[in-house]
């Protein structure tokens, strides 16, 4: 697999278009990075790392309210492998005039974009969310 951050955000998306509670994604350290930022941010309901096999897993519940609409509207991949984008602090995209976030690999580890402009770190803008 050459974009493995690409697969979790399309896992992500066919889950919630195909209305699912939960989906299960193969881990990795920034995939767990990203779901912590996504909980923390109120996108997901929960998540569990289960350690089964080499690589171990992610179960992620998705949130949806009374009208079964999902919390995220959104999942965009920006930085690919054949396209990195990197940012600095003071460059940092504002994801829906900052209703959204974008999700940013610092050197300081995986952050959003108003965690790094605080921190004045700059990075790789890995997806926007919203």
């Amino acid at each position: 697999m050459t974009d493995p951050i690409a697969d979790y955000l399309t896992r992500v998306r066919n889950a919630i278009m195909a209305k699912h509670r939960v989906v299960e994604i193969p881990a990795s350290n920034v995939k767990k990075d990203i779901t912590k930022i996504l909980f923390e941010k109120g996108y997901i309901l929960n998540y569990k790392f289960e350690d089964d096999g080499p690589q171990g897993t992610i179960k992620i519940a998705l949130k949806y309210d009374a009208q079964n609409t999902s919390a995220i509207k959104s999942l965009k991949r920006v930085s690919r492998p054949g396209m990195r984008k990197y940012t600095g602090y003071r460059e940092m995209p504002r994801v829906i005039n900052g209703l959204g976030i974008a999700i940013v690999s610092t050197s300081k580890g995986v952050m959003t974009d108003k965690e790094a402009t605080a921190e004045k770190v700059g990075g790789e803008v890995l997806c926007y969310v919203y």
